[in-house]
């Protein structure tokens, strides 16, 4: 199906291009500019990669993704409507921490640095869940389609945030220095808020279906008492655990965490014990506890969700659905933390990847974006998953190419464009798949576990990367046929569940 050109200008469209634009932009802070500034600092690739752990927080949003849904900030929501005034906060949020790696020197401070690039993302992070929520809510559920198109749209805003938006600091860094790079790059945000302005707050009934959800756990817990807090006690023991080695992560050598994937095992297990409570929970109590009602309120909101998820699907095709969704852009992570160092160590210049990497890419995956939607609506989701997956592993095949040559201009543009257009539509593929999976009662909660288990990926093994160049000496051509091996146990894990998959998918 066609989508009019009229609909890609309706506001609430242009509403999730901006808000992608204000998603893409963080990335600037703390990824490709931060990376330019380090290799510039002195430090090695090992130290840079390992700096990306800072990233693992977009693969652990899922764990407190379900109170964006719940809670109501305090006049803001009342004023901005709750997606909105989550989002508006983090921006406020992402502005300070800006301002804040503004003055710091990362030559004698790298702690100091590291702390407050790990503000941006946690900031950030969360900014991403409201964004995702609000763009999927956007969308009427009778027309699941255009959540193709705004999908491409919210990929197209996030690569002008990133790419067309963070080319501007490597014109300028030669000339003004990093330092006030990043006071410029708290100016761009601060506009990028303002501009979210034009959205609306999108229309929902998840407090009904909350209240309903709540009322069971409110049945269920009844006089369990202690069995229930003993619960609640593990579930925020374990999300503690997480988040205080996710946290520790820059302070203590960078080292990458990918706990995440522990977590959800042993959540599995709390689930289990959970539906044997909810199965016998036909108890004679007409009172409930205070202390029960705040056990109810906890579990319905961090633990159903999930809940929902692994019961829709079974464990077994859960498991398997967030394997995959671990594993398709995995080596395009391996390579995206690398690719600034790259290009600065095969001699291209700070103009250079200004221009190309981050200009030529911006408006190749604008255009890719809405093409690529187009594409997967006529071929459906898994072959466009096939092929987007396939032909954007390939495109690395030219990055080897550009590494054996030397630092050739016009292999550069001609590697970007291929690149940019499959890493665009496999994007937009992607983002497709794993919002066709949620079930649209816990669509935040549930879109913020697929993709923070996408990222968790991208950022956590992908930290790896730097470590990997050195122990094949600095090939960089070998480098990059790997990540583009990496592609394949997706794509088979893919062909196992293909037929269990278009019944979720609403394919015959």
């Amino acid at each position: 199906m066609r989508h009019p050109i009229s609909l890609f200008f309706s506001r609430p469209l242009l509403s999730i291009f901006v808000f992608g634009i204000a998603s893409g932009f963080p990335w600037v802070m703390i990824g490709s500019v931060m990376s330019a500034w380090l290799q510039e600092s002195g430090l090695t690739r090992s130290a840079i990669g390992y700096f990306g752990a800072v990233f693992v927080v977009y693969s652990v949003n899922f764990l407190w993704s379900p109170l964006i849904d719940r809670v109501r900030l305090p006049l803001l929501a009342r004023a901005l409507g709750q997606r909105r005034s989550w989002i508006w906060l983090m921006q406020v949020c992402i502005v300070l921490g800006c301002l804040g790696l503004a003055g710091v020197d990362p030559s004698h401070s790298l702690q100091l640095a590291g702390l407050t690039a790990l503000s941006i993302a946690l900031a950030s992070a969360t900014q991403d869940i409201a964004i995702d929520a609000f763009r999927i809510d956007s969308i009427a559920e009778d027309h699941p389609e255009q959540q193709s198109a705004a999908s491409a749209m919210a990929t197209s805003g996030w690569w002008t945030g990133y790419a067309g938006l963070g080319a501007i600091p490597f014109f300028l860094a030669d000339d003004i220095g990093w330092s006030n790079v990043y006071l410029l790059l708290a100016a761009i945000m601060v506009v990028i808020s303002l501009l979210g302005f034009i959205a609306h707050e999108p229309l929902s009934n998840r407090n009904a279906t909350f209240a309903a959800v709540q009322q069971k756990y409110q049945d269920a817990v009844k006089g369990h008492h202690p069995r229930a807090l003993a619960m609640l006690l593990g579930v925020l023991l374990i999300i503690a655990a997480i988040m205080l080695n996710v946290f520790a992560a820059p302070l203590f050598a960078y080292q990458p965490q990918v706990t995440a994937v522990v977590v959800v095992a042993i959540l599995a297990m709390i689930f289990h014990s959970l539906n044997r409570i909810l199965a016998n929970s036909n108890q004679a109590v007409d009172s409930i506890t205070q202390a029960e009602q705040v056990v109810a309120w906890i579990l319905s909101t961090l633990v159903e969700p999930l809940r929902d998820f692994f019961k829709r699907n079974g464990v077994a095709m859960a498991l398997a659905l967030l394997s995959f969704v671990l594993l398709f852009k995995l080596g395009e992570a391996f390579l995206g933390r690398m690719s600034i160092v790259f290009y600065k160590e095969i001699g291209f210049s700070n103009e250079d990847i200004g221009a190309y990497s981050k200009l030529l890419t911006w408006l190749v995956t604008v255009v890719a974006s809405v093409i690529g939607a187009a594409i997967t609506l006529r071929i459906g989701l898994i072959k466009g998953l096939v092929i987007g997956g396939v032909s954007m592993a390939a495109s690395n095949l030219l990055f080897s190419l550009m590494a054996i040559t030397g630092p050739d201009k016009t292999l550069l543009g001609i590697t970007i464009v291929i690149d940019g257009f499959t890493a665009a539509w496999g994007t937009v593929v992607f983002m497709s798949f794993i919002s066709a999976l949620c079930n649209r009662a816990f669509t935040a909660s549930q879109y913020a576990l697929l993709a923070s288990i996408g990222t968790l990926g991208r950022v956590s093994l992908g930290a790896y990367s730097g470590v990997m160049v050195d122990a094949l000496d600095g090939d960089w051509a070998i480098f990059f046929v790997i990540t583009a091996l990496m592609i394949i146990p997706s794509m088979w894990l893919l062909y196992l569940i293909r037929h269990r998959l278009k019944p979720l998918l609403g394919m015959d």
